[in-house]
């Protein structure tokens, strides 16, 4: 009896230990549960009670905005933007990774050149929208992509030298914007020669090389077998000057392509010299012919892709995206890389295989769990993704970008008011994402990573 009242009283201590331990560790704990319970079980359960009522939160409608997200177009164009988004980007990024990691293992400067591919992680996604958002325009002169694109262009493909002129109204020239340029009467070879005033030239746009116009002189006979002229700007300095003459100060075009037709075909062609004057020989002189300015004078220039219209939009964002998640990808796989056994390699390497070989059947099959983390991170990312898309994405073609973030905030907050549809595309992409999250938690657990 003894005996047992003294084992009791040795593990009554022993249990009461354990309680003290086990209310200390709730009592560090609460705070923390507390603050979960707030920020995530609060809200979570706050929204799919939510996606059970209207617009307005008065009347209780069950499954109808679930039903109505799925007849909704701009939903469903939002959840396939998503699918692109889930598979396209991780894919890559993986990919990716994989490539820089191993080519990082064989350059001299690995540190350096991780540390600048790393770089746009510290970048907020407000900023790289505001980067890609200026990088994509489609101007030229503002979009740095674009200028590259047709600065590239440009080098095989001559462009048109006066894309903003046209013809002096009622003067020497007839014809729409943007050419051709016809003459208004017919011409006949060895006469005076011709003055063709352009207007709608910035100063700044005419060619350093060109000089002063003089209008060449004709033969003054019918017996002559050329038609002469000059292509000029017509402004004079100051705006002084007669329309339609061509008067000290104003600048001769060069490069211009001038014709000559006779019943709608072209029987000879020039170009316009530094001052603009142009000569067109071997005609009969007792035909009357038609001077033409072709259109190809006045084509407007290569502006570059749309990078930001309807059928771009998605992946120039996931673009984006890649710039800045690269980095992340890349030094992930390069810390499994570096766990691999040398000593695998090296027996591959004395065993004959090549190096295509040994990063297919020896490091990818190696790094497969941290891939698969790695790709499965990137999956919950990209199903979040929202800075971007509703960044970069010009107002116009917003709907063809949206993924199920950003239709979530456009029809709860940004103009639709809708939070009832609003919860109910909540509640779906919380469903998407949670397999996910629970696959990794339980690779992590495994000690797959």
């Amino acid at each position: 009896m003894a005996h047992i009242v003294k084992a009791r009283g040795t593990a009554d201590p022993q249990v009461r230990a354990r309680r003290r331990r086990r209310r200390l560790a709730v009592l560090f704990v609460l705070p923390a549960l507390l603050l979960l319970g707030a920020l995530v079980v609060y809200p979570v359960v706050f929204s799919v009670g939510r996606s059970l009522f209207d617009a307005r939160g008065d009347r209780f409608v069950g499954a109808a905005n679930y039903v109505e997200m799925f007849r909704d177009p701009a939903t469903m164009k939002a959840v396939r933007n998503s699918a692109v988004w889930i598979v396209v980007a991780p894919t890559l990024l993986t990919g990716l990774g994989l490539v820089l990691a191993v080519l990082t293992e064989k350059v001299r400067w690995a540190t350096a050149f991780k540390l600048v591919l790393f770089l746009p992680m510290a970048v907020s996604f407000l900023a790289a929208g505001i980067i890609f958002r200026l990088a994509y325009e489609q101007d030229p002169d503002r979009g740095v992509i674009n200028a590259a694109v047709v600065g590239v262009h440009d080098a095989f493909k001559e462009p048109a030298p006066y894309p903003t002129a046209r013809a002096r109204e009622g003067k020497g020239l007839t014809g729409s914007p943007g050419g051709p340029y016809v003459s208004l009467g017919t011409v006949r070879p060895g006469g005076q020669g011709l003055a063709l005033p352009l207007v709608g030239i910035a100063p700044g746009a005419v060619p350093a090389g060109s000089a002063p116009a003089a209008v060449p002189a004709g033969s003054g006979s019918a017996s002559g077998d050329a038609v002469t002229g000059t292509v000029y700007l017509d402004v004079a300095p100051g705006a002084s000057g007669t329309q339609g003459a061509v008067d000290p100060g104003e600048k001769g075009l060069p490069g211009v392509r001038v014709e000559v037709l006779r019943d709608g075909k072209a029987a000879a062609t020039t170009t316009t010299g530094p001052d603009g004057s142009f000569r067109l020989g071997g005609l009969d002189g007792a035909a009357e012919y038609t001077l033409r300015l072709p259109a190809s004078n006045f084509a407007v220039g290569y502006t570059g892709v749309d990078w930001l219209g309807p059928t771009l939009v998605t992946p120039a964002i996931i673009g984006a995206y890649l710039w800045v998640w690269t980095g992340f990808s890349m030094v992930l796989i390069g810390a499994g890389l570096a766990a691999i056994p040398r000593d695998v390699l090296e027996a591959a390497r004395v065993d004959g295989a090549s190096e295509g070989q040994i990063f297919r059947r020896v490091t990818v099959p190696l790094l497969a769990p941290v891939l698969t983390v790695v790709f499965v991170t990137l999956v919950i990312n990209v199903m979040k993704v929202f800075d971007l898309v509703y960044i970069i994405a010009p107002g116009p073609v917003q709907e063809e970008a949206d993924v199920l973030a950003t239709r979530m905030w456009l029809v709860s907050f940004g103009g639709g008011n809708n939070q009832g549809l609003g919860s109910a595309l909540s509640v779906l992409l919380l469903l998407l994402v949670v397999p996910a999250m629970i696959f990794n938690i339980r690779r992590f657990r495994r000690g797959g990573a």
